[in-house]
């Protein structure tokens, strides 16, 4: 399925900022960013419940959040773009 995953982390302290890294890190691991603090993954129900877990745990719920938008296998007809995309598709084959 999808997952639409933004964010926002307070940067305002050398811990947040190292905060914003790591959750940077962990949403590139699982799919592709579209927007600075948006990413889009594909993901089956394991690795949903996996990359949910770990990023809770490295935010701070008084000062940052986590969104989930979960889109579904039937994501391509809610998804509508306009302007510069970035990179390949989170669905796509990339060789290397």
């Amino acid at each position: 399925m999808l997952v639409l995953i933004t964010y926002d982390v307070n940067t305002e302290t050398a811990e947040g900022k190292k905060r914003l890294r790591k959750v940077a890190k962990q949403c590139v691991n699982y799919g592709r960013r579209v927007q600075n603090s948006v990413f889009e993954c594909i993901l089956d129900n394991a690795q949903c419940v996996t990359l949910k877990a770990i990023l809770t745990d490295i935010i701070d719920e008084e000062v940052d959040s986590l969104r989930f938008y979960y889109l579904g296998n039937k994501y391509h007809t809610k998804i509508e773009h306009i302007g510069i995309d970035r990179g390949i598709a989170a669905d796509q084959i990339l060789i290397m």
